[in-house]
């Protein structure tokens, strides 16, 4: 009897195991997990919601800088999705056999100068006015993002250097981990400017602190953004992969600045 009973308890626990194990898949397949540069910060932010609401699935964002991404996605980190700012990046992964192809071009962004309105600098595209201001001293620290692991960090680079003051702005840098945080160097007054993506200043939450104008594209090599599936991608993360693709989640893209391919 009691070997009777210890056996129904054990068929009973595997039941249960069973059911939970299966619960826990069912969730993870319902789920997305997104790696996004974070130049895309508040238009994901949109966009996720309105993929959640059409569809139930939930959709976690986590965003950084793009290389550092490349760097911890080699490593096996478990996104479905990366969204990068720079497409070489997801080609380096595709190679590396992580991808379940060579995904698909979603935006392209540009970068431009921002100043807060405390700044005694003007917002000038051409760079001529940072130029002055760091001869006459009232550029005193100029935010950037780091270029050696985030795109746009690196066109900053590629655009100073293109205005012949790279090496003169060099000594001003204060430099964000990921161009959010560049940006959020500008607008707290640690910076009288800074170089960020568009479609951050163009954002609510930026907009209204500053003023700002688009550096000439020509000043720096374009910033192809590609996204892309990763082998562990979850069934949710194919529709929203399709979902960032369509009519009504590239309307969103391009109110933030972005153009479309």
């Amino acid at each position: 009897m009691i070997r009777h009973f210890s056996h129904v308890v054990g068929v009973v626990l595997a039941g249960l195991l069973l059911s939970s194990n299966a619960q826990a898949q069912d969730k993870s397949a319902s789920a997305v997990t997104v790696a996004a540069a974070s130049d895309l910060k508040f238009a994901m932010e949109e966009l996720a919601t309105q993929f959640e609401k059409q569809s139930g699935h939930k959709v976690t964002l986590v965003f950084g800088s793009s290389g550092q991404f490349t760097t911890q996605l080699l490593q096996g980190a478990p996104f479905d999705v990366f969204m990068s700012a720079d497409e070489s990046l997801v080609f380096k992964l595709a190679d590396a056999g992580k991808t379940k192809d060579r995904g698909r071009v979603y935006a392209l962004g540009r970068i431009g100068v921002f100043v807060p309105h405390s700044s005694p600098l003007k917002a000038d595209g051409s760079l001529k006015d940072l130029a002055a201001a760091l001869d006459d001293g009232r550029l005193q620290k100029l935010a950037i993002a780091n270029p050696q692991h985030a795109p746009y960090g690196e066109r900053a680079r590629q655009a100073l250097v293109h205005a012949g003051i790279w090496s003169q702005a060099q000594k001003k840098l204060v430099m964000g981990e990921n161009i959010a945080q560049a940006a959020q160097f500008t607008i707290s007054g640690s910076a009288q400017a800074g170089i960020i993506a568009q479609s951050l200043a163009l954002a609510p939450a930026l907009s209204d602190k500053g003023r700002f104008a688009l550096i000439d594209a020509a000043a720096h090599d374009p910033l192809i953004q590609r996204m892309v599936l990763l082998k562990s991608a979850s069934p949710a993360a194919q529709l929203f992969y399709d979902y960032l693709g369509s009519k009504p989640a590239q309307a969103v893209l391009m109110r933030y600045g972005f153009q479309m391919p």
